[in-house]
């Protein structure tokens, strides 16, 4: 009789369970669909109706263009190998900053995710001062890369970096290193023990960075239009060329299409492969992993980590912070604080106000979003609806930015949803591309989390909010800082779509930055250095201040 009520009970528990992720996606559904799907249709119509018809035929004839078909294969080729080569140089960087301790940990952590908000033109103009004609490199040494794919290459590995190490290093640091250790104990090497145990627990994390390297690289703008030049296009840099350049909307609508598809495509095998591969893992408290290194090969390695963080991080940010500093008295700096009447309708230091402003509703919005979509996803049984919103959520990642900047201001331009003059349009903007973040660096702790926690927590009758509360916070409470931190670095740099949408009198730091080196003289780009470098300084003290957030309040788990 007992065994028959427990079993009532765990099954009245798993339906309120299942009706409360249901629940949980109405908000990010609707989120998406308002924000996303509609803007995004919207343009993609206005550019295959033309006329009162249809015109699906355009997909065909532009694919049969050869210069379109390199376009695609360029996007593709560059894509994956940027994606290989921050995998390869950024994992270990992960190992050094979730398993070792060691003086300025939490400065090199925060020096190490500046570079991923910087904006993209930004990241192109450093590595240009730095590997272009009469840069660095070809000062010291004649090197220059500038009209290689490699420069294209170690731009993204600079850029993208920090994902790596953020999303992989989380949830490493929170592995039991006692599993490691009972395989070695039982006669493993500790290559085949981590192999065998770590590498399979750390499996979903480095599909997840891997993904959101693959969609930033396949979607990049900046830094492949600065860079690239004539010779290199990505997909995103043709649908700016089509649409503000050449004006054939009916174009850029089919390459938005094909990014799409392919976007699409991606998703769908990672959601595929990463569930196989999921499973609960034993998750610690992160201050009790990270250890001072022990032996030569531990210093080695912290050693080779911060050599490559010092070249292929520090260098090019030390180029901007020099460029900057060119005028003698500071004068760029000094010029920011006055507006020219021609360029900014305000001073461009109010940039910096408008920036923090901006990010925090945005963190706010996608964190909230986020965290919901990221609960309702936890279910690895769910039905397909679910599993297909998980791929969907990262959809914005792989769309040209470009397409949501312009739906933006088609579709949100008659009421009820007329926010062309309301300044929530541009944390709104933000926050789509801070999403994925949140949900991508919570699910994998959360799924981690041991389900027969929550089945005796709803058994003894928990509420849904309660069994959250009580289980799932205090083990997703470090990743939900970490993806706030995420979305906030993100917010502070989106450019693609934030250029389009923010009104003149209320620049962003990237848009102030671009629209400063789109224009000629060198008081301009002396100026767009000095922005760089201040929008450089106040992500570094804003990431010192969640990394000091972080360490205070998550030593409970």
């Amino acid at each position: 009789m007992d065994l028959t009520r427990t079993e009532v009970a765990r099954a009245a528990a798993a339906r309120r369970g299942s009706a409360a992720r249901l629940g949980l996606m109405v908000v990010p559904v609707a989120f998406f669909a308002v924000f996303f799907a509609y803007p995004v249709a919207a343009i993609v119509a206005r550019g295959l109706h033309v006329g009162g018809v249809w015109r699906l035929g355009r997909v065909g004839d532009v694919l049969a263009q050869p210069d379109i078909r390199h376009v695609l294969w360029f996007t593709t080729w560059q894509a994956l190998a940027s994606t290989a080569l921050t995998l390869l140089v950024a994992l270990p960087g992960a190992y050094v900053f979730a398993r070792l301790d060691f003086p300025g940990k939490q400065v090199l952590r925060a020096v190490v995710t500046v570079p991923f908000v910087l904006p993209t033109v930004v990241v192109g103009t450093a590595f240009l001062a730095l590997v272009g004609r009469g840069g660095l490199l070809d000062e010291l040494w004649g090197v220059r890369l500038d009209t290689t794919v490699w420069a294209i290459l170690l731009a993204h590995v600079f850029f993208n970096y920090a994902v790596v190490v953020r999303t992989v290093g989380g949830l490493w640091a929170q592995l039991d290193p006692r599993q490691e250790e009972a395989a070695r104990m039982l006669g493993a090497s500790r290559a085949a023990a981590w192999r065998r145990v770590t590498l399979p627990a750390l499996g979903p994390a480095v599909a997840a960075a891997a993904l959101m390297v693959f969609l930033f690289t396949f979607t990049s703008f900046g830094v492949v239009q600065i860079l690239g030049g004539p010779t290199f296009s990505t997909l995103e840099v043709e649908i700016y060329r089509q649409t503000s350049e050449i004006f054939d909307l009916s174009t850029a609508a089919v390459l938005t299409l094909i990014q799409f598809a392919a976007v699409g495509a991606v998703l769908a095998l990672h959601a595929w492969t990463v569930r196989r591969r999921e499973t609960a893992l034993r998750l610690v408290d992160a201050s009790l992993t990270a250890r001072r290194p022990r032996g030569a090969g531990q210093w080695a390695l912290l050693g080779g980590v911060l050599v490559s963080v010092a070249a292929l991080l520090v260098l090019p940010l030390a180029v901007l912070v020099r460029r900057s500093l060119d005028a003698p008295d500071f004068g760029y700096y000094r010029a920011l604080t006055s507006d020219d009447g021609g360029l900014f309708l305000v001073a461009p230091i109010e940039a910096i106000g408008n920036s923090l402003e901006y990010a925090a509703v945005a963190t706010a919005i996608a964190v909230l979003v986020g965290a919901l979509a990221a609960v309702a996803l936890t279910r690895r049984d769910a039905g397909r609806l679910v599993r297909g919103f998980d791929a969907l959520l990262m959809l914005p990642l792989g769309v040209s930015a470009v397409t949501v900047g312009f739906g933006f201001l088609i579709a949100l331009d008659e009421p009820p949803l007329d926010l062309r003059s309301s300044w929530i349009l541009v944390p709104l903007a933000q926050a789509l591309v801070g999403v994925p973040f949140v949900v991508r660096t919570m699910l994998p702790v959360l799924r981690a989390v041991d389900g027969r926690l929550r089945e005796a927590a709803a058994v003894l009758g928990a509420s849904p909010w309660r069994v959250w509360r009580e289980v799932d916070l205090p083990m997703v409470r470090r990743a939900l800082l970490i993806a706030a931190g995420f979305a906030f670095a993100v917010s502070l740099g989106e450019f693609g779509a934030t250029v389009f949408i923010a009104r003149p009198d209320n620049p962003t730091l990237p848009v102030a930055v671009a629209r400063l080196l789109g224009r000629a003289g060198e008081l301009n780009y002396g100026q767009a250095m000095a922005l760089s470098t201040i929008l450089m300084v106040v992500c570094a003290v804003a990431l010192l201040v969640l990394e000091r957030l972080r360490t205070d309040r998550t030593g409970e788990f």
